[in-house]
């Protein structure tokens, strides 16, 4: 997902979405380790997402805090 689809997100939404990704992660990793790895570019889109998530959760807590 891309910054301008996760900026108009709850945080609610983001929380769950961040869940469901992280869930994601580690099964990839799983099935990584196990060579059933079909995409493997979906490692490192799942990763950056989770970051992309955190980065605008921790924006908005930031700004909350002001």
């Amino acid at each position: 997902m891309k910054q301008s689809e996760l900026t108009p997100m709850t945080d609610d939404q983001l929380s769950e979405q961040l869940g469901a990704l992280k869930r994601e992660a580690f099964n990839l990793c799983f099935q990584a380790a196990t060579s059933q790895l079909e995409k493997p570019s979906r490692v490192r889109e799942v990763r950056r997402t989770i970051a992309r998530i955190k980065t605008i959760q921790s924006e908005r807590s930031r700004s909350a805090a002001k």
